[in-house]
């Protein structure tokens, strides 16, 4: 004979609350001894459920983001960029800069932290269910022109668009071509004053005219990037230089 106990089980299964499930004889046993009221137990577990559920769906939030690898704010040595004003970075963290549309430059030599603090900012996004989308600026330009090629631009703008937060890595290791230069030129404005990017570059701004071979292009796309804009030169040493020092040392 089916009991209502197995009818629940299986209801629970269907429902894909596990974790509930997972809990149940437990918490009966509390209820049975006088430990937990019923009210008590039915909340607790469906705030386990809900905490599962919670963090599913940030690691998947994080999965999706396309980060290199996962680092966090607690992973950055501050004290070998003394020039990095740690408040500030805080700050970055707390998301304020996403609610203004605000971007954030990290400009710097490589090696020197940059794509580790932009993306502990965006798991940090991440965390907290923003559509959050990392890429190399050489990548990204491979796919912007290929959308072009096959006459499906304004789709894959649209796409790269509505991330609340885009992080573009590393531009200036590979310059431009003109055609390359006005596809970026028509990502950021589109971007601009709508939505957050993070930008890692090892050129000074002053130079990338060389980048996209043009200073109007250059610009014009500056133009729009830096207002309503945080820029943090990072001047320091290699923090691969440094491992590999450190390692010598061991």
């Amino acid at each position: 004979m089916t009991t209502n106990y197995i009818r629940l089980t299986n209801n629970l299964e269907a429902l894909k609350l596990y974790t509930i499930k997972e809990n149940l004889p437990a918490y009966i046993d509390m209820i049975n001894d006088g430990s937990k009221t019923t009210i008590d137990a039915l909340y607790e577990l469906t705030e386990k459920e809900m905490n599962l559920k919670e963090q599913r769906a940030i690691k998947a939030c994080v999965h999706t983001a396309g980060f290199p690898c996962e680092k966090t704010i607690e992973d950055f040595d501050f004290n070998f960029q003394p020039s990095i004003n740690k408040k500030e970075i805080e700050d970055f963290m707390s998301l304020r800069f996403m609610e203004n549309n605000e971007n954030i430059m990290f400009v710097g030599s490589s090696g020197t932290g940059k794509t580790h603090l932009a993306t502990a900012i965006g798991i940090e996004a991440a965390k907290h269910r923003k559509s959050v989308y990392f890429i190399s600026c050489q990548e990204l330009m491979i796919q912007l022109k290929k959308a072009e090629n096959e006459n499906r631009l304004d789709q894959r703008l649209r796409s790269f668009t509505r991330h609340k937060l885009l992080i573009i890595d590393e531009i200036g290791y590979i310059n431009m071509d003109k055609e390359s230069a006005n596809l970026f030129f028509q990502l950021i404005s589109r971007r601009y004053e709508q939505k957050s990017t993070i930008i890692t570059t090892n050129k000074s701004l002053a130079k990338w005219n060389e980048i996209f071979g043009d200073s109007v292009i250059a610009n014009a796309i500056l133009d729009r990037l830096l207002h309503h804009s945080h820029i943090v030169s990072i001047i320091g040493p290699s923090y691969r230089v440094k491992d590999v020092l450190d390692a010598l040392d061991n």
